[in-house]
C-alpha cells in the first residue's frame, strides 16, 4: 500500500476525469448500523454534511449515483432530497450495475468513482477510475483502494470526497463562493 502522501497526490490525478461518484449506503452514507423498529419499519441515519457535499458535487457538474445491495424507501426519500435521479436498490451484484450506467449513460470507466465499504462492493471499486473506501471498512478494501477517507461512513466521509474532487477538478472555489458573500442587503421597505 502506498504511503499517504502518495495515495493523495493519486487521488487528485485520478479525481479530475470522474464524472460520476457511485456510493453504497450502508457504511457509506450510514454509518453501517441496521436499525429496525418492532413493526419491522429500517430506520437509518443520514449526515448533513454529506448531504450538503452531494448537492455542491452535482452542482458542480458531476453525477451522483447510489448502488446498495438492499431496497428501502428511506434510500429513494432520501435520495430525492438530495436530487439524486440515479437510484439502483436490490443490486447486490454492484459492478454489474455500473455496466450499466456505464452503457445508459456514454461514460468509461476512468470516469466513475466508487464509494464502498465491504465486499460486495471490492469489485466495481477495483473497475472504476477511482476506488474509494473508508478507514472503518472491510479490511481488503484498504488494499484495493486509491484512496481512504479521514472520516467513518455516516460521518462526513462522502462529503470529504465531494469536497476533493471538486478541488482536484478547480470547481470548489466557484461552490465556496455564494457561502463567502458577506455583504448584507437592506431589505426593501
Amino acid at each position: 500500500m502506498l504511503p499517504q502522501a502518495l495515495r493523495d497526490a493519486q487521488f487528485t490525478s485520478l479525481a479530475q476525469s470522474v464524472s460520476l461518484l457511485a456510493l453504497d449506503v450502508d457504511g457509506v452514507l450510514s454509518d453501517g448500523q441496521l436499525y429496525f423498529s418492532n413493526q419491522g419499519e429500517e430506520i437509518k441515519a443520514f449526515n448533513s454534511l454529506d448531504g450538503q457535499g452531494i448537492k455542491m458535487l452535482q452542482s458542480s457538474g458531476v453525477k451522483v449515483v447510489i448502488i446498495t445491495g438492499r431496497t428501502s424507501d428511506i434510500v429513494a426519500h432520501r435520495a430525492q432530497q438530495l436530487g439524486i435521479e440515479l437510484v439502483l436498490q436490490g443490486r447486490e451484484d454492484k459492478l454489474a450495475a455500473l455496466h450499466e450506467l456505464t452503457q445508459h449513460l456514454h461514460l468509461g470507466w476512468s470516469q466513475m468513482a466508487y464509494m464502498g465499504d465491504d465486499l460486495p462492493d471490492l469489485g466495481a471499486m477495483i473497475k472504476v477510475g477511482l476506488g474509494i473506501t473508508l478507514p472503518n471498512a472491510a479490511n481488503a478494501m484498504a488494499q484495493h483502494s486509491q484512496y481512504v477517507t479521514q472520516r467513518c461512513g455516516g460521518q462526513g466521509a462522502v462529503r470529504e470526497v465531494c469536497e476533493l474532487i471538486m478541488q482536484a477538478q478547480g470547481t470548489w472555489d466557484d461552490a465556496l463562493a455564494p457561502y463567502l458573500n458577506t455583504q448584507l442587503t437592506a431589505p426593501t421597505p
